[in-house]
């Protein structure tokens, strides 16, 4: 356990399969968004991070789970909406782009 009071679990060697989601992970944060930023310091580093880990986590679609963020459930009917009902915003720096229904 180090000073953060994190514990490790190291691999055994010659063994990819264990560690198969973090590295997917790795890339996927690595392609989508450390890669079209310049980082300037650790302090950078840690923001793109949060707010990458955020939008993964709370908006991004998944493949797994039919295309939807992990947090939504599949709506019963959908509804046209004009474009003076939709918000856009903007996740990691402006890189990533949503559109949600304004609210009422």
């Amino acid at each position: 356990m180090n000073r953060r009071g994190v514990r490790g679990n190291p691999l055994p060697r010659a063994s990819p399969n264990l560690n198969g989601r973090c590295e997917r992970f790795i890339e996927t944060i690595k392609l989508e968004c450390l890669a079209k930023f310049v980082i300037f310091g650790k302090r950078h580093l840690d923001y793109l991070v949060d707010e990458f880990v955020d939008y993964y986590n709370h908006h991004r679609s998944h493949m797994e789970r039919d295309h939807l963020p992990p947090v939504r459930e599949i709506p019963e009917e959908v509804e046209m909406l004009s474009f003076d009902q939709v918000e856009v915003r903007s996740y990691v720096g402006g890189l990533v782009k949503s559109f949600e229904r304004k609210a009422a």
